[in-house]
């Protein structure tokens, strides 16, 4: 039997597969929603690249609180019955060159703007989250208990690990699209990868591969993505 996993823990897998999301703000008392490309830092608390511009950010500046909706339906019959989470808290500009960097791996068009002077990068600190994972199935999950544990030296870690893999391994890394995500094609490289998994990409097509266990470390990593690997190739 497979433990049915917690609440939080399908929130966070959730929010890390996806690449997008509807950003909830206040304008003038009326809720105002848009469209927003996301990442997310290690902890799994959201990334948004906003221009000063965006009706959004206008909103931001007066009040910060603000909530974020992840949608995991795409696909079903019945979106009804898939996964999606509301993520409320409080969002803040963010100077971080690394979480940036993060961003912009996550979404390459991104870089074509995001020296320009009216984007910063801006972090969603998570106060609770509300998940409807299926009829029936409706938490409300604490920020303690959304948030994984930090992971220092898998941060200081991460880009030389995606270098490594893309440069050095892309062949595996085409071997886990097609053979664990069932995705076609070739060319597909790594974006990120935190203690939960890794960060997939090919052209505008993204995905997510979960670990087995959360891992803290660039050893860690490692030996869940030779696991992987050998997985793949039928030899695991």
């Amino acid at each position: 039997m497979t433990d049915t996993p917690s609440p939080a823990a399908t929130a966070r897998r959730l929010m890390r597969a996806a690449d997008r999301a509807t950003l909830a703000t206040a304008q003038e008392g009326w809720p105002y929603a848009s469209l927003v490309l996301t990442a997310l830092d290690l902890e799994a608390r959201p990334l948004l690249l906003l221009s000063a511009l965006a009706e959004h950010t206008k909103n931001l500046r007066r009040d910060r609180r603000a909530s974020l909706l992840f949608d995991g339906t795409a696909g079903r019959d019945d979106p009804l019955t898939g996964p999606r989470v509301t993520v409320l808290g409080e969002i803040a500009e963010l100077a971080d060159p690394e979480l940036l960097a993060r961003f912009v791996r996550r979404h390459p068009s991104a870089e074509r703007y995001a020296g320009f002077g009216d984007f910063r990068l801006y972090r969603l600190e998570p106060s609770r989250a509300h998940l409807v994972a299926g009829f029936g199935r409706i938490e409300w999950i604490e920020a303690r208990d959304l948030l994984s544990a930090p992971a220092p030296a898998l941060a200081a870690a991460e880009a030389d690990i995606l270098a490594h893999m893309n440069t050095d391994h892309a062949a595996t890394i085409d071997l886990y699209a097609q053979r664990l995500l069932g995705l076609a094609g070739e060319g597909w490289r790594l974006t990120g990868v935190d203690p939960e998994g890794v960060d997939l990409r090919r052209g505008g097509c993204v995905a997510r591969l979960d670990f087995r266990a959360p891992v803290g470390d660039a050893e860690g990593v490692r030996a869940e993505l030779v696991r992987l690997a050998k997985i793949a190739r039928g030899t695991g």
